[in-house]
C-alpha cells in the first residue's frame, strides 16, 4: 500500500465531507464548513491542519471561470501516436494555447486532450493541426456540451 493509499485509507466521513465541501470552494469560512458538518469550529480547523500536514490538502488556488466574452468550445480528443514520435507530439501540444490538459491513458488511444477554442471553426482548424502533427495516427474527437460534475482540484 502506498503512503498516500494509507492516508486516504484514514479518511472518516467527516474528513471526506469536509474535503468535498473545501473543493467547492476553499475560501469558505471555517464556522461555516462547521455549520454544514455540524461540527465545532475548532474541529474543522483542527482536521485540516492535519490534512495539509499529512499531504492530503496539497495547496489552494485560483480556477479562472468563463466571462461570456470567451464563452468557449471544449472538446476532447483522443489522439493514436507513433511511439517514436510520442515526445514530440507532447511538445507540440504544449505549444498549443488552445489545449488545456493532456493526460495519458490506456486503451485504444494514447493520449486525451482537452481543446478549448472561442468558434467551432477555430477547433475545427486546431483538429486539421493535430491530425497533421509528426506522429499522430488517428485523432477521435467529442465536443463538450455541458459539464456536470466538476470535482477538480486547483493545480491539477
Amino acid at each position: 500500500m502506498t503512503r498516500m493509499e494509507h492516508l486516504q485509507a484514514r479518511l472518516d466521513e467527516l474528513d471526506r465531507h469536509l474535503l468535498a465541501l473545501l473543493q467547492a470552494n476553499a475560501r469558505a469560512p471555517t464556522a461555516e464548513l462547521a455549520r454544514q458538518l455540524k461540527v465545532a469550529r475548532t474541529t474543522v480547523v483542527a482536521r485540516i491542519a492535519r490534512l495539509e500536514r499529512e499531504g492530503i490538502v496539497a495547496g489552494y488556488g485560483l480556477r479562472l471561470g468563463e466571462a461570456p466574452e470567451q464563452a468557449a468550445v471544449r472538446a476532447f480528443c483522443a489522439l493514436s501516436v507513433q511511439a517514436r514520435d510520442a515526445s514530440a507530439v507532447i511538445k507540440a501540444l504544449e505549444r498549443m494555447p488552445e489545449v488545456e490538459g493532456a493526460w495519458a491513458v490506456s486503451g485504444e488511444s494514447d493520449y486525451m486532450v482537452l481543446l478549448r477554442c472561442a468558434t467551432p471553426k477555430q477547433l475545427d482548424d486546431l483538429l486539421d493541426r493535430l491530425g497533421q502533427l509528426e506522429g499522430v495516427r488517428q485523432t477521435q474527437t467529442s465536443m463538450v456540451l455541458s459539464q456536470k460534475i466538476d470535482r477538480r482540484a486547483v493545480g491539477n
